[in-house]
């Protein structure tokens, strides 16, 4: 995801990140594409005695879900799959309708490792990792990206 239209500088937090997101809510929901419906930020759930907060929770119409959106600065970590693998069974246990289909989640974060992803099991499930590009980078980076991306989706089709 290019989200250069937030206008983030050389240096942000996360929360920098998230409050520009709802600042350019409607172009952060575009480019992530139609049917989704802002349901809240920094959503807090209590598991035990600890508290947790979702970074970002949609729903897609079409898709009947619940979307959690977690914002990571840097690169993936493989520790991010079991906080969102939490998250996500809170939010199947205490928030998923009957009629809604189990929520998923996107880890978004400035960079990832391509066979990190594919042994951590996130090429399926309900689980995905992206990457987000707070500016846009030179068009042969971005040709580059593109190709990788590409070529990975071409793989992910003959294994499947």
């Amino acid at each position: 995801y290019i989200l250069d239209f937030l206008g983030l500088e050389d240096s942000y937090s996360e929360k920098d990140l998230e409050d520009k997101i709802l600042q350019e809510l409607e172009k952060f929901l575009l480019e992530f594409g139609s049917d989704f419906a802002f349901m809240g930020r920094q959503k807090r759930i209590q598991i035990g005695n600890k508290d947790y907060y979702l970074d970002l929770l949609f729903y897609h119409r079409k898709m009947r879900r619940l979307v959690l959106i977690e914002l990571k600065l840097g690169e993936f970590e493989p520790q991010y799959k079991g906080q969102v693998e939490l998250y996500l069974k809170w939010l199947s246990k205490y928030e998923k309708q009957e009629f809604e289909e189990e929520p998923i989640a996107i880890i978004l974060c400035a960079s990832k490792d391509s066979e990190e992803i594919e042994l951590l099991g996130l090429t399926e499930g309900n689980i995905r990792v992206s990457e987000y590009l707070a500016s846009l980078p030179p068009k042969k980076l971005l040709e580059e990206k593109l190709h990788k991306a590409v070529l990975e989706a071409k793989e992910l089709a003959i294994q499947k």
